[in-house]
C-alpha cells in the first residue's frame, strides 16, 4: 500500500532532483486543471452565442446582450460597437479587442512551457549526480564493489531521468492542446471580424 513512508522513501532514493520533479508534477496538474476551468468559464468551446450576435450585427439588428462569459461574443459585441468609429480607428480597436482576448486565453501557458523544458533537465542532472556518486563508490572500493550494489546505484540515478520525462510529456501534450485551442479561437475572431466589416461596407 502506498503511504507517506513509501513516498518519503521514494523521494529519498532520487534525492533533491526527484523532489524538485515531484513539485513540478503537482504544479503541472494544478496548471492544467486551472486552465481547463478558465477555458470552460470563458466559453472557449462555445460559438453559438457569438454567431447569433454576429448575424445580428450583419443584419443591423444587434441588441444589448450579456456576453461576459463568452469570449467570442464579447469580441463580436466590441467589434459591432467599433463600427461607429472611423475605419482606421475601428480596425485598431478590433485588433486591441482580439489581442486582449487572446492574451487572456494564453495565460498559464508560459509556466507549462518552462516545465516542459526544465523537468527533463532536472532529471538528467539528478542522473549525472547519481552516476558520479556510483563511480565514486566504485573508486573508493578499489574496484572490489559488489556489482549488484553498483547496479542499484545506477538504476536509482536513472530514476530521476524517467521521472523528469514522465512530467514533461503530459505537460507538452497539454501545452500543445491549449495552443491549438488558442489558434482556433484566433481564427474564429479573424473570421468574425472580416465578415462583420465586409458586410458593413457592402451595406454602406
Amino acid at each position: 500500500m502506498f503511504n507517506t513512508e513509501s513516498l518519503r522513501s521514494f523521494l529519498d532514493t532520487g534525492g533533491p532532483a526527484l523532489a524538485a520533479i515531484a513539485v513540478l508534477s503537482v504544479l503541472t496538474l494544478a496548471i492544467i486543471l486551472w486552465k481547463l476551468w478558465r477555458l470552460t468559464l470563458s466559453g472557449a468551446w462555445s460559438t453559438q452565442q457569438a454567431h447569433a450576435l454576429l448575424q445580428q450585427g450583419i443584419n443591423g439588428t444587434a441588441r444589448q446582450e450579456t456576453t461576459a462569459h463568452n469570449l467570442r461574443a464579447r469580441f463580436v459585441a466590441g467589434a459591432i460597437a467599433a463600427r461607429s468609429l472611423p475605419d482606421m480607428l475601428a480596425r485598431e480597436e478590433v485588433m486591441r479587442l482580439a489581442a486582449h482576448e487572446l492574451s487572456a486565453l494564453r495565460s498559464g501557458l508560459r509556466p507549462l512551457e518552462l516545465i516542459v523544458t526544465i523537468a527533463p533537465l532536472i532529471g538528467l542532472l539528478g542522473t549525472v549526480l547519481g552516476m558520479i556518486e556510483a563511480f565514486q563508490a566504485l573508486e573508493t572500493s578499489a574496484g572490489q564493489a559488489d556489482p549488484s550494489v553498483l547496479a542499484g546505484g545506477i538504476w536509482e540515478a536513472l530514476l530521476t531521468t524517467a521521472a523528469g520525462m514522465a512530467v514533461a510529456i503530459p505537460a507538452a501534450v497539454a501545452l500543445s492542446w491549449f495552443e491549438s485551442i488558442t489558434e482556433r479561437v484566433q481564427t474564429d475572431l479573424e473570421d468574425m471580424a472580416t465578415r462583420l466589416f465586409t458586410h458593413s461596407r457592402m451595406r454602406a
